[in-house]
């Protein structure tokens, strides 16, 4: 780490870290800023995400479901987050995995567990508000996201008590950030707690966006855990959201098409305290997102609309309450109907038969028993490049 690359209120911070690292510093983040922060160029993104903010809300107050779209955005956003740490797995390894474990890659279920970490604290978020923000929080997030990590070589949860240094080519002489020393990890995260949940000025002077920016990049420069710190900092941009009544929205898909600038932006607020950079990436990736969903959310309508022109429906019949699922469950079996449609087995298997003959669904495994069935072309909608606009029904 350079210190000609670090703004003065920075290397002010430095403190030397502990041996065999002696020779070097790390940075002890200072509190988060809870004054207005100036936006400059960045003021025109964040006035348009705040405007896409507010749409995003009409929209969810007309919607019966939580989901907006499918509760396969989700899904993509544990994708999307794993595969910046270098976890890959696909959408469709995913959902299968979601219906049956055997046989499923560590990898895959790392992503599995992310998503299962959105699904069970998003609603907490909703209904504790910025209380839940406390250390117990951020640990048990980090437990659930390295559960299935063969590699994770620290006590999931427990915060690191030895060095990290962040970019280089495997030694700290020739990092780009180094974290603050192990003793500073936890009054440092509880700095970025204390600006997440209480009613500072913060409160007053900053938007949700800014504080977005702000809690997250700071987060990342404590990097508490030994790993798996940027998942749980994007975990956590959703659940500030919706702890704060604000629809959640996962920008993990938009972080990933265009990661560089990610890296750059975070590197500027937390190397120099420049914050608008980041400010304003964060404003793209909210009103990219909220177009995208638009447009994900026009086109699964069409999708819907074409599938009743291949064949009659007897009006509540399984196999047409099926097709009000497919955009959730797009990878599903027979006693996952069964349940979420409450109707026998054989209603279940009748319903998935019909769908299949008219090209709705395909049969994936090719087994008389244990059959996993697939609506391909709601995949290939909700599974598309981030920003590729959808192809015709």
């Amino acid at each position: 780490m350079r210190r000609e690359d670090l703004a003065g209120g920075i290397r002010e911070t430095l403190q030397r870290l502990p041996p065999p690292y002696a020779q070097h510093y790390g940075v002890v983040p200072p509190p988060p800023p809870d004054g207005s922060l100036v936006l400059g160029a960045a003021g025109a993104r964040h006035g348009a995400a705040q405007t896409a903010l507010g749409e995003i809300t009409a929209l969810a107050r007309t919607l019966p479901d939580p989901y907006l779209i499918s509760r396969v955005l989700g899904r993509r956003e544990a994708v999307s987050s794993s595969a910046l740490e270098g976890t890959h797995s696909t959408l469709s390894e995913l959902l299968v995995v979601d219906e049956d474990d055997h046989g499923a890659t560590q990898a895959v279920r790392q992503v599995r567990d992310y998503a299962r970490a959105l699904e069970h604290f998003l609603p907490r978020a909703a209904e504790s508000g910025r209380d839940l923000f406390r250390r117990d929080l951020v640990q048990a997030l980090h437990r659930a996201v390295v559960a299935h990590d063969p590699g994770y070589r620290d006590v999931p949860g427990r915060l690191r008590q030895d060095v990290v240094w962040i970019g280089g080519t495997g030694h700290i002489a020739y990092s780009t950030y180094n974290p603050p020393p192990p003793d500073q990890v936890a009054p440092c995260l509880e700095a970025t707690l204390t600006y997440m949940r209480e009613d500072g000025m913060q409160m007053m002077t900053q938007s949700l966006i800014t504080r977005l920016a702000v809690a997250h990049a700071h987060f990342e420069a404590v990097h508490p855990f030994h790993d798996g710190n940027g998942r749980v900092g994007r975990l956590l941009i959703p659940l500030m959201m919706a702890a704060e009544g604000q629809v959640p929205l996962y920008l993990s898909p938009y972080i990933e098409a265009n990661r560089q600038a990610y890296y750059d932006a975070l590197k500027r607020a937390q190397q120099r305290l420049d914050w608008p950079p980041l400010i304003g990436f964060l404003s793209d990736a909210i009103s990219q997102t909220v177009r995208e969903i638009k447009v994900t959310r026009a086109a699964t309508q069409a999708l819907k609309t074409a599938w009743l022109t291949r064949r009659v429906f007897r009006r509540g019949s399984a196999a047409l309450r099926t097709l009000a699922l497919l955009t959730d469950y797009p990878v599903l079996t027979a006693p996952r109907l069964s349940a979420l449609l409450e109707i026998t087995a054989p209603a279940a298997h009748t319903a998935l038969a019909q769908l299949c003959q008219v090209g709705i669904l395909t049969e994936r495994t090719g087994y008389t028993r244990n059959r996993i069935y697939a609506a391909e072309e709601v995949l290939l909608l909700l599974n598309r490049p981030f920003g590729e606009e959808p192809a015709a029904f």
